[in-house]
């Protein structure tokens, strides 16, 4: 579905921020786009969406050139924004001003979300939060039912019930027909969310592996015994490791620990990842 090879990005009068970006993106997947603030995960997603161009590389949407922009692509892909300005109007005006460009939007998706949100067809934008503004744009970019979804940071600005219940909707959503991928730099926030991990750190891609296959090759949880071998390790008393996991039961992936040893073990993780797909 979106295709990368050999991707670079760098804003005027500033260093690379995306080099060498080689990655795929299927249908059927929740991706979890991780990385820690300034490295490159907006950027990223607004070269798929796009917001921006490429330096250089391959880029491909749905078998399509990207550096086209062809209408009828452009309307099977939305973007969640950190950042965005809502026009100063109602919910409704903004639904039906905006609903027409996407021809799989769905009216009684997008007010039944409004409602589960708490929100009304008659607030008007301009005095929302800035979470509640946050819900709307939720609303919608699920409402539009495009085959690929486009979330940057979209738990800013949630409290927790309401990161709770952005889980929930977002499970219910899935399916093998759509590619969803959400960036954010609070990994626990998509807890049994996502089945996919990347990782973005110093430009690059430093992981990308499926959480069916991280599951496989790593343990996380405490230790029995010191005498046990940790690829990473928790800082401060009694802390969590991840290990390979060998004849050890399955655990459940703890995305957080994950991201930290991705980002300070780099080497031994890749290396068992690497050495597992030439078995």
């Amino acid at each position: 579905m979106i295709s990368i090879n050999s991707l670079y990005y760098h804003y005027p009068k500033s260093g690379m921020v995306l080099s060498n970006i080689s990655t795929h993106f299927e249908q059927g997947n929740i991706y979890g786009l991780f990385g820690k603030n300034g490295e490159g995960k907006s950027t990223l997603l607004k070269i798929i969406s796009g917001l921006l161009r490429a330096k250089s590389g391959e880029f491909s949407v749905n078998n399509e050139n990207w550096t086209h922009r062809n209408a009828p692509t452009l309307e099977q892909l939305f973007l969640v924004p950190e950042d965005f300005e809502l026009p100063k109007v109602t919910i409704a005006t903004y639904e039906k001003i905006t609903g027409p460009f996407y021809p799989n939007f769905s009216r009684k998706q997008f007010y039944d979300l409004i409602a589960e949100f708490k929100l009304s067809p008659k607030h008007h934008i301009a005095r929302l939060s800035f979470g509640q503004k946050k819900k709307v744009l939720i609303a919608f970019g699920i409402a539009v039912n495009t085959s690929i979804l486009l979330m940057d940071e979209p738990t800013n600005g949630l409290d927790i019930p309401s990161k709770s219940q952005f889980r929930k909707i977002m499970a219910t959503i899935a399916d093998e027909n759509k590619c969803i991928i959400i960036s954010t730099h609070q990994v626990r926030d998509l807890h049994s969310l996502i089945n996919h991990v990347l990782v973005l750190d110093e430009t690059k891609v430093v992981f990308d592996a499926s959480l069916v296959k991280v599951s496989e090759l790593f343990w996380f949880g405490k230790p029995k015994s010191t005498e046990d071998s940790a690829l990473f390790t928790e800082t401060g008393f009694g802390g969590k490791s991840v290990m390979a996991r060998g004849d050890k039961d399955e655990t459940e992936v703890d995305l957080e620990l994950l991201f930290s040893a991705v980002l300070m073990e780099n080497t031994a993780i890749n290396t068992m990842l690497k050495n597992s797909t030439h078995v």
